[in-house]
């Protein structure tokens, strides 16, 4: 027996014996006991629906035909209206509804009437977003979930409709807190057909003004400056009569950069500073500042001309948003900035939270205040001013006025070439 001992340790320890159960170490001290399941306790079941519920729904967005079973309710946010005297202080009173599950009600406040807009449906809005699958172009419009698409793409005729056209693809290397658009680090390359693309779509359109922008890429060395100004020497080979308006970014503050788009032969230079001064940092990303937007401001006014050689014509436009917890004074200061350095066009919009992960909205402007606002800009000495909740940096009712200035300048411009070329002629003729 002594024998076969060693034998069969032999066998207990072959390669060929069934692995052993790991063992297992139990995080919870000795000292205490795991508690007793309670089956009368049961967690209540979730649903992907009670999240969306907690978000705006679709009746938030379409003009209601009956009235709902929401309450009413004034704003307890403090407004504008509360702070200067000058600004009507009746406001129309808010809609409140319970939200989530049955256990766990909430309430929240329900989108203002005055920011309900009708589902698209008019014939020229098809026929746009259309054209603009079919040739690989993207709009801000969708982009951004602009409320005034209807509005925009669907005017009575095509030369009444705007839109937006957004360069340089659908993500942006930036990431803003109140912008819906794509981020990224590395996006994909630009498209090489893409200038050729827009201005063909556009002469089909036949638009009187069209308005392109892009997506900030700072992961180009230029930014993109030059493909944008391609687009714009593009558009006007193919449809000369047709005004352009540009909304560029920043470019990282190469004022080169901002010459070189203005002088591309465009009509208006738009570089939208978004905010107050003070809530930049917290609302733009980080790369973006107020006062490196004032400077590209300042830069495009000129058009891409020395002061000698004419420059400082070129009109140029800029877009603030209320409702993100900027006080009265600081816009104050912010349109006498926008004074300084020569700005001529100024909107102001009704900030709207995209989704749940971006700025949450601190207070629904009343159209009353924005009216204010208006007028106080005109007085300041700005040519025009488009002012109301659902006013966007591309909204058509001031692009309309702005033609007809652009229009008259050149007009203008055309007579005193026209007394040139005679004088010119008469000293020949002597």
């Amino acid at each position: 027996m002594a024998s076969k001992a060693p034998r069969l340790r032999c066998l207990l320890s072959s390669p060929f014996a069934p692995p052993t159960a790991p063992r297992t170490i139990d995080s919870r001290s000795f000292a205490t006991a795991a508690p007793e399941p309670n089956p009368s306790i049961r967690r209540p079941r979730t649903a992907f629906s009670d999240r969306l519920n907690v978000g705006p729904s679709l009746d938030d967005f379409i003009t209601a035909s009956s009235p709902s079973a929401e309450t009413s309710v004034p704003s307890s946010e403090p407004s504008s209206s509360d702070i200067d005297t000058g600004i009507p202080t009746s406001s129309p009173s808010l809609r409140t509804a319970q939200v989530g599950p049955a256990n766990r009600k909430r309430t929240i406040t329900r989108l203002p009437q005055w920011l309900q807009t009708p589902i698209p449906t008019s014939p020229n809005y098809k026929k746009i977003k259309s054209d603009l699958r079919g040739l690989n172009l993207h709009t801000v419009c969708e982009e951004a979930r602009c409320p005034n698409i209807n509005d925009c793409w669907g005017g009575s005729d095509r030369s009444a409709a705007t839109a937006t056209i957004m360069l340089m693809g659908d993500t942006c290397t930036r990431g803003c807190r109140f912008c819906s658009v794509k981020t990224s680090r590395a996006p994909p390359p630009l498209d090489p057909h893409e200038p050729e693309h827009t201005a063909e779509a556009l002469r089909r359109w036949g638009l009187g003004y069209v308005v392109l922008t892009s997506v900030d890429r700072d992961d180009l060395v230029d930014g993109g400056a030059r493909h944008f100004a391609e687009t714009v020497r593009r558009i006007k080979g193919k449809a000369p009569g047709m005004l352009v308006e540009a909304l560029t970014g920043d470019y990282g503050g190469d004022l080169a950069m901002v010459d070189l788009v203005a002088g591309s032969g465009l009509d208006v230079y738009a570089h939208n500073v978004e905010t107050v001064e003070a809530l930049t940092p917290r609302v733009r990303d980080r790369r973006a500042g107020f006062r490196q937007s004032l400077k590209v401001l300042e830069r495009a006014k000129l058009g891409g001309k020395k002061k000698e050689d004419g420059g400082g014509e070129m009109i140029t436009k800029t877009s603030i948003m209320l409702g993100l917890g900027e006080m009265e004074e600081q816009v104050w200061d912010t349109l006498k900035e926008l004074r300084k350095v020569g700005v001529d066009v100024v909107t102001f919009g009704q900030y709207m939270q995209p989704t749940k992960r971006h700025m949450a909205v601190h207070e629904y402007v009343t159209p009353e205040v924005f009216e204010e606002w208006r007028k106080r800009a005109l007085g300041m000495g700005f040519l025009y001013v488009a002012s109301g909740p659902l006013v966007r940096s591309s909204y058509k009712a001031g692009e309309a006025f702005i033609e007809n200035v652009v229009r008259k300048r050149a007009r203008r411009s055309e007579v005193a070439l026209a007394g040139v070329m005679g004088e010119i002629d008469k000293g020949a003729l002597i």
